[in-house]
């Protein structure tokens, strides 16, 4: 226990090298490294849950607020006892979101316009696509 205490107070790095050390000596030790600090809770904060490009979305919206990729939540804010200045964040916070928003419906928009172009020529092409002459029958 006094070993993993030492570990612990280094923190997530120390555990990171030691588990890629792991597999580099040998596989198994290296994957039972890394099952024992996830399991163990040593490396929690590791959030990872980004399908989209830039953001996580579902169903085309972001989930959440500010989140971006990898381990970024929003964090709860508590008062800083300033009034002023949890106003003057809470207002920058909400027009973040509202720009994060217009810009992921404008992004939406020119996705929706760019597949209407490329249907829209591929039904132009489609149309506009000489006939094939009719097979002769084949004479016997």
């Amino acid at each position: 226990m006094f070993v993993l205490e030492k570990i612990d107070a280094i923190g997530k790095p120390a555990w990171i090298a030691l588990t890629i050390l792991g597999f580099w000596l040998a596989w198994p030790l290296g994957l039972a490294m890394l099952i024992f600090a996830g399991f163990s809770g040593r490396l929690l904060g590791f959030h990872c849950a980004a399908p989209g490009r830039w953001y996580n979305t579902q169903n085309g919206r972001p989930q959440g607020s500010m989140r971006n990729g990898c381990g970024w939540r929003r964090q709860r804010h508590t008062p800083s006892g300033n009034t002023a200045f949890d106003e003057y964040r809470a207002e920058t916070l909400r027009r973040l979101e509202d720009e994060q928003r217009e810009f992921l419906d404008y992004l939406e928009r020119l996705r929706r316009a760019k597949d209407r172009e490329e249907f829209d020529r591929f039904m132009a092409e489609r149309r506009n696509r000489p006939e094939p002459p009719p097979e002769a029958p084949a004479a016997a």
